[in-house]
């Protein structure tokens, strides 16, 4: 029967049967597409995880040797791993809103310092809720359950913000001056022998 028909409807029944390994192969494209994002997303994750680790690893070990130093003996690096994990998410979701995309046309310093100071706020503004939900969770007024930053008051919470604020710059510098010198430069840069 196939014989029978005219030439031009063989062709259109083969162009007709063409679009359905396209299709297929459409969706693995783009399979392989979200794979490669949520690849580069966990490995956004892992930096965010590992800086913040090692930024709150520090405070904490800092605090230990001032509390030792008043002969009270006290270890919070798990508090620095939890909250390295956490906060790399809320990071992570902030950053790919990119409040900054309106300083894509300035010189690198403006993003670098806009982004430390408002993840600085953001960083402050989200313990003092996660403190207050937890308050809540365990029945305390909202008075009780606001956590006393930086020793509290005004001063206290000003040195903290500071504090995270110039600890995030080194980070905000990375991730902009790789943006700028195009994707691996950075990376060649500092690791690659070639490059000297």
């Amino acid at each position: 029967m196939i014989e029978t028909l005219p030439e031009g409807m063989l062709s259109m029944k083969s162009e007709v049967a063409e679009p359905a390994p396209q299709c297929g192969g459409h969706e693995r494209a783009r399979a392989a597409r979200l794979k490669e994002r949520a690849i580069e997303e966990f490995k956004r994750f892992v930096v965010l995880f590992l800086y913040l680790w090692v930024l709150f690893g520090l405070f904490a070990l800092h605090e230990r040797i001032v509390l030792r130093e008043q002969g009270i003996n006290f270890t919070a690096q798990g508090f620095a791993l939890v909250n390295a994990l956490v906060l790399a998410k809320v990071m992570l979701v902030a950053e790919s809103l990119n409040f900054s995309r309106w300083l894509n046309r300035r010189p690198l310093i403006y993003p670098i310092l806009h982004d430390a100071f408002l993840f600085a706020v953001l960083f402050i503004a989200f313990h003092v809720i996660e403190d207050l939900v937890i308050g809540l969770i365990h029945d305390e007024s909202v008075r009780a359950s606001i956590p006393v930053i930086g020793g509290g008051g005004v001063v206290g919470l000003l040195c903290v913000a500071v504090i995270l604020f110039v600890a995030l710059i080194p980070y905000f510098a990375v991730k902009y001056l790789n943006l700028a010198l195009g994707p691996g430069q950075l990376k060649a840069l500092l690791f690659d022998d070639s490059k000297r």
